[in-house]
């Protein structure tokens, strides 16, 4: 049996060092370490990782991380929403999000035209910029061919974009397959509406992407979810490893709480009861900000994956 263990600050301490000590101190600090382990074992096992996200978190400085990781070679296959694929674009094209408030007058924002995002800022312009770029975008695509499953058309995007910090540009340029469900839910689906009322032949296909998805793994082939939030990103990838006969293992980190019977507050738990994943899996469920608890998890992972020389 272990025992609780007093943290205690020390100089010069790492990050994986800090995580390993959190262990021991109770709480979400466990789970926070117990994460970080299962994140180890999906790589060392071999598994076919799956990383969901929410655009919220491309929002964020997340988005550079998570390119780095596609680097690395963590993540197998991604699952995103549509503002994440949008954001991510912006930002791979100069656009720049502001650091604001929680408690901002929302009313002036309106008015000043900016959006908020918790307390990040976007400006309308950055959207008015996101359109001129995009339907140039569409445009090669459409003289490539006229009906696109929705991650192939994303890997042309990826490779159109020239920044090393983007999802999109690492994935299409590491053959890694975005999918990404409710492409319509956002701005880039009203773009894409628009661009379909001048060319009635262009037809993004999302039922052949279901398809597409279910192909990536199999029953035979070891499966691991790292969901950070929840959402339709989440379910997409879990339903996939359900029709496979489940995940091996499962890391969910959410702000969300199971009392809500919500996609987003689900526990690794809760899982099994569909046969997401196994009965006898590796999982994890960590209740706090993914801003923070994911780079302290995934550090420590990579510091030990690095070690063993498990990276790309």
């Amino acid at each position: 049996m272990k025992y609780v263990s007093d943290f205690k600050w020390k100089k010069g301490i790492k990050v994986h060092e800090m995580v390993e000590y959190l262990g021991e101190v109770g709480f979400q600090s466990i789970e926070l370490k117990k994460a970080s382990d299962v994140i180890v074992k999906m790589k060392k096992n071999s598994a076919k990782i799956f990383l969901t996200f929410t655009s919220n978190m491309v929002t964020s400085g997340l988005r550079g991380f998570f390119a780095q990781l596609i680097e690395l070679g963590i993540a197998d296959v991604i699952v995103t929403t549509v503002g994440g694929i949008e954001e991510d674009i912006m930002k791979a094209t100069g656009e720049k999000f502001a650091i604001g408030n929680f408690d901002s007058d929302d009313v002036e924002l309106h008015e000043q035209g900016v959006n908020r995002v918790g307390n990040l800022f976007i400006n309308n312009e950055s959207y008015m910029n996101f359109e001129d770029r995009v339907m140039p975008m569409l445009d090669k695509l459409y003289k490539e061919q006229k009906r696109w499953a929705v991650s192939e058309m994303l890997r042309k995007i990826g490779l159109m974009l020239k920044d090393k910090n983007s999802i999109l540009y690492q994935a299409a340029k590491n053959d890694v397959p975005i999918f990404c469900p409710a492409i319509t839910d956002g701005s880039f689906g009203f773009h894409l509406y628009l661009f379909q009322q001048k060319h009635p032949d262009f037809i993004v296909d999302v039922v052949k992407d279901f398809g597409n998805i279910l192909y990536t793994t199999s029953h035979d082939e070891k499966k691991g979810v790292i969901a950070l939030g929840g959402s339709i990103s989440k379910h997409h990838a879990i339903l996939c490893t359900l029709l496979h006969g489940g995940a091996e293992y499962a890391i969910y980190m959410t702000t969300a709480h199971k009392t809500s019977g919500s996609m987003s507050g689900a526990t690794t738990d809760e899982a099994k009861s569909w046969g997401k994943v196994k009965d006898d899996s590796d999982v994890a469920t960590v209740i706090g900000d993914v801003t923070i608890m994911f780079p302290l998890a995934m550090i420590k992972a990579l510091e030990q994956l690095s070690k063993e020389g498990l990276l790309k």
